[in-house]
């Protein structure tokens, strides 16, 4: 195995995109994790991407697609007989009814408990990265996040997590609340928004400020959301929000917010009516804040670094930001 920075584990997916009118659809690489591993590498930092994928020449030129952009894939797991896939029409949030799942069945879902040396696979990594996309899918994959936690634990590493939530994907009895705050426990830097904190690990979320629908009104909320958590997870210490905010197909409204040390450090605030393709933004922001706490910039700049890098995604086709991290900075 080559030496990498980071590893992202979660499960590599298919998109296709259909166009009906023009009878053609397209067909992406993606999956959360996948995109914050190609953000990354495109960054140039050295990163690793776990998954599991049948052995077969997909699987051979999915993977390819990554190796491309630099993204290390020497450590997958191989085996089962499908890559799970998704529709969602052109230019759509993943979280709006468009989406259409097909994972069951997938390798990735079928990964059986204790059958992984997660300490050989994650190797001399300082940072791991998982979202709450992995635990959704069935009662094995929680503990299989949970067994990779345990060894990202042990060896010291970073570990960060996207409360990302599909409630397409929750259908197995459990609810999030039910099994996120386990996971979380073992995290040191927690992303999402105020109200996926809510609903996943519980944290309290002020209504009265929501109410209000201002810009002051919800970063005042952030903050006490933020404080709750690092106050209910001793791991962690930072923080981070995002607020998005669409009023049609190709408009958004985006602004963000990192909170650590008792400080709450804000972005600068984005807005275009020229949105390509929605898909990826927030796993580009993930990216943006293991690339900033990596290379040290500082608060500020972390935030900056981000939201720069989730807004610059809104502009390019497909599953994973490649933008270059100058376009980034100029950005910021």
């Amino acid at each position: 195995m080559q030496p990498v920075s980071v590893i992202t584990f979660g499960e590599i997916l298919l998109r296709l995109s259909p166009e009906w009118a023009q009878q053609r659809a397209a067909l992406f690489v993606g999956g959360a994790e996948a995109n914050v591993a190609a953000a990354l590498a495109t960054w140039g930092n050295k990163v690793a991407y776990i998954s599991k994928t049948p052995e077969n020449g997909l699987s051979r030129q999915v993977l390819a697609q990554l190796q491309a952009i630099g993204v290390q894939t020497d450590r997958m797991l191989w085996g089962g007989d499908r890559i799970g896939a998704y529709y969602l029409a052109q230019g759509s949030d993943l979280k709006h009814a468009e989406v259409v799942y097909d994972r069951k069945y997938s390798s990735f879902s079928e990964i059986k408990p204790g059958t992984v040396d997660w300490d050989l696979l994650l190797g001399d990594a300082q940072w791991f990265h998982w979202s709450a996309i992995s635990p959704a899918l069935n009662p094995d994959a929680v503990i299989i996040c949970r067994e990779v936690l345990e060894a990202a634990t042990r060896k010291g590493m970073t570990i960060s997590t996207d409360l990302n939530y599909r409630s397409k994907l929750w259908q197995y009895g459990r609810s999030p609340l039910e099994i996120m705050p386990e996971l979380t426990q073992y995290c040191h830097v927690i992303m999402g928004n105020i109200w996926a904190a809510n609903m996943m690990l519980g944290t309290p979320l002020n209504q009265e400020l929501i109410a209000a629908e201002t810009k002051e009104a919800y970063l005042a909320a952030a903050k006490e959301s933020a404080a709750a958590i690092i106050k209910q997870y001793p791991k962690c210490d930072r923080v981070a929000f995002t607020f998005r905010f669409s009023a049609a197909p190709t408009h958004n409204l985006y602004y963000a917010v990192y909170y650590t040390g008792g400080e709450l450090y804000v972005s600068r605030q984005y807005e275009t009516n020229e949105v390509v393709d929605r898909v990826g933004s927030g796993d580009s922001f993930m990216a943006g804040l293991i690339h900033a706490n990596l290379n040290g910039l500082d608060n500020q700049d972390t935030i900056a670094y981000a939201a720069a890098a989730a807004y610059s995604k809104l502009f390019r086709t497909g599953d994973f930001n490649l933008t270059e991290k100058e376009s980034i900075t100029q950005l910021m």
